[in-house]
């Protein structure tokens, strides 16, 4: 049965309003959400403490920024594998029937997972960047160079670095959509953001692994002071949007071509 669309309401605010209250419904939202944001914080406050200030021969190449955000790892681990759980989770328990039939339009039904999910994702991802960089700042020990949020490229990093969760996190919905399976997925998900560029940096160097995900956070995103042989801050973000557009647009066309 298609729920009718009330007048002034589209289809895709219909179905974004359905999301949303099914994604602040599931308890384990708030829990992978409140996850990241504590391991961030903690992984954060624990390396800032244990940096030492640089040797005069290193100081030009000293960047705490990438040092206090380097909890990014770990929260795009918890955002991401969420993102698939948006999409595989009602494949596993069936409830993508009554979704389908409330949104017989499965682009639609896409869009807006992942509009509702990447402005969730977005949202904390910031505010979790920004709390972490001054807890991580106020951590330093004395003789460590404090930075600033309005010293160059601080400010970037720390809103470029919240950004990337929401990014991981619609990256993982588009693979969730392509897979249909919450095992297979996350398994691809891990590959391309830790085992992939572990194992290809280490056989080739960063020609081949500064284009994969992780690496674009760590070593073209977070940081306040170029990496060399690294994309830039706006070519790895423009490199992760297309990921995500690409992932999201083949999961989208499958979903469209495959039975329920």
């Amino acid at each position: 049965m298609t729920i009718h669309t009330p007048p002034g309401h589209t289809p895709f605010v219909r179905a974004a309003r359905m999301e949303w209250i099914k994604l602040r419904s599931l308890r384990s939202t708030a829990w992978a959400l409140l996850l990241t944001v504590a391991g961030m914080v903690a992984v954060g406050v624990v390396t800032m403490a244990n940096t030492q200030a640089p040797s005069p021969d290193k100081v030009a190449l000293f960047d705490p920024t990438n040092n206090v955000l380097a909890g990014v790892a770990l929260g795009q681990l918890v955002v991401g594998v969420l993102g698939v759980l948006v999409v595989t989770g009602e494949y596993s328990c069936g409830s993508i029937r009554s979704t389908l039939a409330a949104v017989p339009d499965r682009r639609t039904m896409l869009a807006a997972k992942a509009a509702v999910y990447g402005v969730v994702t977005l949202v904390v991802g910031e505010a979790v960047a920004l709390v972490t960089f001054f807890a991580g700042r106020a951590a330093l020990t004395d003789g460590v160079p404090r930075p600033g949020i309005g010293d160059p490229g601080v400010l970037r990093a720390v809103l470029l670095a919240g950004a990337y969760l929401s990014l991981v996190g619609l990256l993982g919905i588009g693979i969730g959509a392509l897979t249909r399976h919450t095992a297979s997925a996350i398994a691809v998900l891990v590959g391309v953001t830790f085992v992939l560029p572990a194992v290809i940096g280490g056989l080739s160097g960063p020609t081949v692994a500064k284009f994969f995900p992780t690496m674009i956070a760590g070593n073209s995103l977070a940081v306040a002071k170029p990496v060399a042989d690294m994309l830039t801050p706006w070519t790895g973000f423009a490199v992760l949007c297309l990921y995500v557009a690409a992932t999201l647009g083949a999961g989208a066309r499958l979903l469209a071509r495959r039975d329920a």
